[in-house]
């Protein structure tokens, strides 16, 4: 799943990258280094009016068109690969209103073995590359409470990250996001793909501090790799 990720880059930055207009409507982010469910954050969609590239503001966590309240997005902030165009709370989002979902990277969780409790880590590009997520977009309720909101699509992981968890966030190259924001594309099926072997083995698997666990916690520390020494135990002999 990917359930904490970190989006640093500025909205000019992403603007001029993305090759999209601005339509955040003022509502600037700051960098986010432990963006958790249900905050607002940055997507590349195409405009329904006239199919211009947009970077907009949506909310984590995709609300249906036919929910009763926006409550359902918690569940929804992730959409799985194998069932996204099936599934009754994505497949019209599938269809027509594909995003992309920038980061600099994610954040997963993996069981200790040298004691309880789990090991965060932050999963980023060597070369401090961002990343786009193929994410879907959603538009709930009418003109006085109108909310646009997102989900970020998995897959299955590959190579070195099965290590670490056994999903991992959609991840697209930038050859791929013309088609991707297409509303007119024939067979969105066929972009599903799992990341390349040439990319997963161009990631980082950092080990971070615990801190990160708390979706309180930001900043840029969080992502400082956190090697820790070996238990006094284990250094006896």
């Amino acid at each position: 799943m990917c359930g904490r990720y970190a989006a640093s880059r500025s909205l000019e930055d992403l603007i001029v990258e993305y090759e999209a207009v601005d339509g955040t409507a003022d509502a600037r982010l700051p960098a986010d280094y432990n963006v958790a469910p249900t905050v607002p954050v940055h997507a590349v969609r195409t405009r329904v009016r006239d199919g211009v590239r947009e970077l907009s503001v949506l909310r984590w966590g995709l609300v249906p068109s036919w929910a009763e309240n926006p409550r359902i997005g918690g569940r929804f902030i992730n959409a799985r690969a194998e069932s996204v165009t099936m599934k009754p709370a994505f497949r019209s989002a599938f269809t027509r209103r594909r995003c992309l979902i920038p980061a600099d990277g994610w954040f997963e969780w993996t069981p200790r073995v040298d004691r309880p409790g789990k090991q965060a880590y932050f999963l980023t590009p060597h070369d401090g590359a961002g990343l786009a997520f193929a994410g879907l977009w959603e538009v709930w309720g009418g003109a006085e409470e109108r909310m646009l909101t997102c989900t970020i699509i998995t897959t299955e992981a590959t190579g070195q990250l099965t290590a670490i968890h056994d999903r991992m966030p959609l991840v697209l190259p930038a050859a791929a996001y013309a088609a991707w924001l297409d509303p007119e594309h024939p067979d969105p099926a066929a972009l599903l793909k799992t990341p390349s072997a040439e990319f997963v083995a161009g990631l980082e698997l950092r080990p971070v501090g615990a801190e990160v666990g708390n979706v309180a916690n930001t900043g840029a520390d969080l992502l400082r790799r956190h090697d820790e020494p070996v238990p006094t135990a284990q250094t006896l002999f």
